[in-house]
């Protein structure tokens, strides 16, 4: 049976998304909606070497019955999976700490510089790094209470100019989150750190061991404080279902292969990445945001409801 899909903004990511379907059995893309005639353009060009009957629309009507499931794409990652796996099995013991680091390359261009301003995205921390955020919320699976964060505009983007102003996204921070369990996590982010070997780093320290994973390189350690250094077994994680690596090294095409299992099971929610759970970490962001500009920790509930609203406006200013 033929699912067929409708995509909402193909700037790249978009774009993106049509090639990995173009990849998955039984699916195809025959609408999309984006005001940058540009992209529209790209997204029809890119439809018809598959023969897609693409078609641009306006807008959708409301379903009541609609499925959803939030593109946070990291936990889909070969060796990020593997390691959330192994944890759940409960081989770390009780997860008291999750570090992250995150060390890339400089934002890249997009549609009309949109992703240059605080006041078109929120901020890095909440357009870039909701994943990690989601990371750890699944890892040590307890809510977020409080977050501290460390962060500034140093290197990247200072020599652009846009309408008369000068890009203002964060491109180094330090995040520290704590959960309501005792557990805490840390995001350490750098955007021009291109001269490292992984750009992504997941450490998982529990009370009976620790486990890693490292993305390009797509490997993941697991140790035990019992077997020492000499126990830590190394694994080369690779997903055979996946036909197209794309962008984000195979995780895109293995969350569209989720959401259309839940689209053919009938199911009326995908089985991760929820609207709540996408919430969550984009308030984490938001706190972590404020906390950089006021020398605060910031609790989720202050932002969750709204209050202290002076904080949101140095978002903006």
């Amino acid at each position: 049976m033929e699912q067929r899909y409708g995509i909402i903004g193909v700037g790249m990511m978009g774009r993106e998304h049509m090639l990995n379907l173009a990849h998955v059995d039984g699916a195809s893309v025959v609408c999309v909606a984006d005001p940058h005639l540009p992209s529209q353009q790209a997204a029809m060009n890119l439809a018809s070497p598959y023969q897609w009957p693409l078609k641009v629309i306006e807008a959708a009507k409301e379903r009541p019955d609609i499925l959803v499931q939030v593109g946070l794409e990291y936990r889909y990652m070969p060796p990020i999976a593997k390691l959330i796996k192994e944890i759940k099995s409960e081989v770390l013991g009780r997860v008291w700490m999750v570090a992250i680091r995150e060390h890339r390359f400089p934002f890249l261009v997009k549609v009309n510089n949109w992703n240059r301003f605080n006041t078109n995205t929120g901020g890095t921390l909440v357009e870039k790094c909701c994943h990690f955020f989601d990371l750890m919320n699944l890892i040590i699976a307890a809510n977020p209470v409080r977050v501290i964060a460390s962060g500034s505009h140093d290197v990247n983007h200072k020599d652009e100019e846009y309408d008369g102003k000068i890009p203002d996204i964060l491109d180094n921070a330090y995040v520290i989150v704590e959960y309501n369990n005792g557990s805490r996590a840390m995001l350490d982010l750098c955007m021009f750190a291109e001269g490292g070997k992984n750009e992504q780093e997941v450490c998982v320290v529990g009370d009976i061991g620790k486990g890693e994973a490292f993305v390009p390189e797509s490997i993941v350690r697991i140790g035990t404080r019992a077997g020492g250094r000499e126990g830590v077994q190394t694994t080369e994680v690779h997903d055979k279902r996946v036909k197209y690596a794309g962008l984000h090294h195979g995780s895109s095409y293995l969350e569209h292969l989720e959401f259309l299992a839940a689209i053919r099971k009938k199911r009326n929610q995908a089985s991760t990445a929820s609207l709540q759970e996408g919430l969550i970490s984009v308030a984490m962001g938001v706190a972590a945001h404020l906390s950089i500009e006021t020398g605060q920790s910031i609790t989720i509930k202050e932002v969750i409801e709204g209050k202290d609203h002076e904080y949101f406006s140095l978002l903006n200013k």
